[in-house]
């Protein structure tokens, strides 16, 4: 496939995942407290919903991979946009907690099909061993997501209010989602399989598997909390309002930062060195306010953003690296699948752990951060020696 075409797929890709990710897991942090009031219910509620969509999408990504090594990721994806478009536009004629939660368990299925696990899943399809350009490609684009989601999304609630705004991202998902998709996804062969039944792919849930899946668990649960607690967190270091505001605002740019960083200097070494490099930061940072106090709230939310930045990136290249390309959607389905319930888990965890804790909560995300790092120290190194001698012959 040429370098332009390469440059579509990886810009058709980016835009729809930047919609997926924007109007959906960012969603609830501008919408959820205006439809919790108008439909009579606590907030907590409509978060034990999200949690429940997000428990939903981990639990249905290896059965998604599967299909993806099958038949390619065109079709998935594409099905994502109507999925997600009918939880959207049920959730905007929501009048109960009822139907608010089954268009939340609606979402959780548009979730697990089209958020980055297929995405990658779908490049891996397309590209092969080749792919790691082009998961950076689109997680360089969609890094924008909530830059661009959460204006957006308060913009139609100004303006249209919060119904309106679930109907207009529904009709993005049809009128922008589906098209690139459909247009600019390129067919692929489906995969030859036997007469009768298809068999389920058999894979050794190894030492590799186990770590790989640890390591990622807990370097994703420190993501979710960061995400959902962060102003509470440095305020609790004695940062201002105004500085916890603003250390947030550094966290997307620090992931896209360290996403360039992974594409120019880092592409050059094996994905497991950018990996242990990204599990490092947050540690960093949480050394740095502990140190300097709140007025270095900026510096935690950086450190923490570059780290953040790179798992997701590692999410879908560590793996190809290190297993290859067959059946690679499963095998990232089977790896994410806890990744993705801690993510639903940790809000509530760290909510739980930071009345008692206060700034001391940041000593358990270190210690999760760190104890993914020494999971991904104990890979095994056969694999490792492989995959970077596959890479050292490809630049050569």
């Amino acid at each position: 496939m040429t370098a332009d075409r390469q440059l579509r797929v990886v810009l058709a890709l980016g835009t729809t995942q930047t919609l997926a990710w924007a109007s959906s897991y960012y969603l609830p942090a501008i919408l959820a407290d205006p439809i919790a009031r108008d439909l009579g219910i606590s907030s907590n509620w409509f978060f034990a919903a999200f949690s429940a969509s997000l428990v939903i999408s981990g639990l249905l990504g290896p059965r998604v991979g599967r299909q993806i090594d099958r038949v390619g990721g065109r079709q998935v994806l594409c099905a994502s946009n109507v999925i997600l478009a009918a939880g959207l536009a049920l959730l905007g004629a929501s009048t109960s907690l009822w139907m608010m939660s089954s268009a939340w368990i609606l979402l959780g299925f548009g979730m697990g099909l089209g958020l980055y696990d297929a995405a990658f899943g779908a490049l891996g399809r397309i590209y092969g061993d080749n792919a790691r350009k082009a998961i950076t490609g689109i997680t360089l684009i969609a890094g924008f997501a909530s830059t661009v989601g959460w204006p957006l999304s308060s913009l139609g609630l100004d303006t249209i209010g919060w119904r309106g705004t679930c109907y207009a991202w529904a009709a993005a998902h049809i009128l922008i989602g589906l098209p690139l998709n459909i247009f600019f996804l390129p067919k692929t062969t489906p995969a030859r399989h036997t007469e009768g039944p298809a068999v389920k792919p058999r894979i050794l849930i190894d030492r590799t598997m186990v770590l790989l899946s640890f390591a990622f668990a807990a370097a994703w649960t420190v993501t979710s909390a960061m995400a959902a607690h962060l102003p509470r967190i440095v305020e609790a270091f004695g940062a201002t309002p105004a500085q916890a505001v603003f250390a947030g605002m550094m966290i997307g740019p620090a992931q896209v930062a360290a996403r360039v960083l992974e594409a120019s200097t880092l592409s050059r070494f094996h994905p497991l060195f950018s990996t242990r490099l990204a599990c490092i930061t947050h540690p960093i940072g949480a050394c740095v306010i502990g140190i300097f106090g709140g007025g270095a709230a900026a510096a935690f939310a950086l450190l923490h953003g570059a780290g953040n930045g790179i798992l997701t990136i590692a999410r879908g290249t560590l793996p190809l690296a290190i297993f290859g390309p067959e059946n690679y959607a499963y095998r990232l389905g089977l790896i994410g699948a806890p990744s993705r319930i801690c993510q639903a888990l940790a809000p509530l965890g760290f909510g739980l752990l930071i009345e008692p804790l206060g700034r001391g909560v940041v000593a358990v995300s270190s210690l999760l951060s760190l104890a993914a790092l020494v999971a991904l120290m104990l890979l095994p190194a056969r694999g490792i020696a492989n995959a970077e001698a596959h890479a050292t012959a490809e630049t050569h």
